[in-house]
């Protein structure tokens, strides 16, 4: 019973020491999913966005009326006013009034009007920011996932590199002691073969440093051990995706976030410049006010009732327009015209702004066109490289078996078939996500659209 409990025990330990080993998969997707929920300027500027929404509505909520209601009570002991009688009265006296006052701006040179406009272009303008800000995350999570995807490849290259030399430097071993080969050959592959390992640890060191950076803008636990996905795209479909440059500035112009953003802030400083100018306007106001009141006199005999006061002697009803004309104010009129002129420039500042940005859009989208062309003619011509790579070395091998070459011109084409096989990788992967930056800098990226 003892060994069979021990076997068990044995076994689920066995289990569970192969699954804690196991690593994680990161697919792209995945990647993508965690940075949009973690990222920080992200969420922040979310959190901005449903601000902006709140002005917007304050902003418009100021076209309407003001409503107030006013109530109270009182108790006066010695000379008080009663302006039902029209005398003086010096006693004891209860007192209550209420009323409901509204307050209207019909004109004053539309300044709540451009207040509104100026707020909702702020809105449209931070959503395009939202926008934009997701597309950044997303572009930096595919250049650093890029960077560790490639990592691993390249990390196998060299651990493939390293058998082959190792494996290589048992053959020329042997052939040393047989006498076939100079002890120089053995030493010359013995130097080659730890160059090679070396040149695998620092493969591994650089995939574990970009790996550690993956984790710091996913805001992942950097204690998990994980191994990335390649993207389940067709490399070939890719590469033989054409697009007109002219039609790409136009859409680029159409959904870059940042431009449009642009646009909205130069939009919003024009409503604002127009509602500070609204400052130095007459402003034409209506008003009415409803109220009415009850007045007790301790003593009086003469004492009305409080329904007879409040619901029928003393209901009072005013209303009327107001005109208010600045014509001279000191300061306060200099201020005004300050504040014009400041909202002025910066309408004038974020005109230049988006000028700026148009170019910068066209430079962007220009830049990832060129390479996304240049790099579908080195991916070709990469294939045609490691053949050829594959095939030299294939030959440069054998003779040196036979020992009719050069240690040296075995060694170079080695380097030459390894380098053939890093610049492969290299424009394979490249190429692979190329897709994602011309999204980028034409501003349709969408996580959908990286499934």
């Amino acid at each position: 019973m003892k060994r069979v409990l021990i076997i068990s025990a044995i076994v689920c330990a066995g289990f569970s020491n192969q699954a804690w080993s196991q690593k994680k998969v990161l697919t792209f997707q995945e990647a993508i999913k965690i940075a949009m929920k973690n990222n920080v300027l992200l969420n922040q500027q979310k959190n901005n966005l449903t601000y902006s929404e709140m002005q917007r509505t304050t902003a418009y909520a100021g076209l309407g009326p003001t409503i107030s209601a006013n109530a109270g009570a009182q108790q006066t002991n010695g000379n008080y006013f009663n302006a039902n009688e029209g005398r003086v009265i010096n006693g004891v006296t209860d007192r209550a009034y209420g009323s409901i006052n509204t307050n209207i701006t019909i004109f004053n040179g539309l300044g709540q009007v451009n207040r509104g406009r100026s707020a909702s272009s702020a809105l449209e303008a931070q959503s395009y920011y939202v926008n934009r800000t997701a597309q950044d995350v997303m572009n930096s999570i595919s250049a650093q996932y890029l960077i560790v995807l490639l990592d691993g490849e390249l990390l196998r290259i060299a651990e493939q590199n390293f058998e082959v030399l190792k494996k290589q430097l048992e053959q020329v071993t042997v052939q040393v002691e047989v006498g076939s080969k100079s002890p120089v050959d053995q030493y010359n592959q013995d130097s080659q073969t730890k160059a090679a390992e070396i040149r695998m640890i620092e493969a591994e060191i650089k995939q574990i440093n970009d790996k550690a950076l993956l984790t710091q803008i996913l805001l992942m636990d950097p204690s998990e051990e994980f191994d990335v996905a390649r993207p389940d795209w067709d490399i070939n479909a890719t590469g033989n995706e054409e697009n007109d440059l002219q039609t790409l500035f136009q859409t680029a112009l159409t959904n870059r976030g940042d431009y449009l953003r642009a646009k909205k802030t130069e939009e919003a400083a024009k409503y604002a410049m127009k509602s500070s100018w609204a400052g130095m306007t007459p402003t034409l106001s209506g008003f009415f006010n409803f109220g009415s009141g009850y007045n007790h006199t301790h003593g009086d005999v003469n004492l009305r009732p409080f329904d007879v006061q409040f619901k029928t002697e003393n209901l009072y009803k005013s209303y009327g327009l107001q005109l208010y004309v600045p014509i001279f104010g000191g300061n306060q009129l200099l201020q005004n015209r300050t504040t014009f002129v400041q909202q002025k420039v910066n309408y004038k500042n974020t005109q230049l702004i988006s000028s700026g940005l148009e170019i910068q859009v066209k430079s962007d989208v220009l830049r990832a066109y060129q390479n996304f062309k240049l790099y579908k003619k080195t991916f070709a011509v990469s294939i045609d490289q490691l053949k050829a790579a594959d095939i030299a070395f294939g030959f440069e091998k054998e003779r040196y078996d036979l020992g009719i070459t050069s240690f040296v011109d075995y060694i170079q084409a080695n380097k030459t078939l390894v380098q053939a096989q890093t610049d492969r990788a290299q424009a394979e992967y490249r190429l692979l996500f190329q897709k994602v930056l011309l999204d980028y800098a034409i501003g349709t990226l969408k996580p959908e659209d990286l499934e």
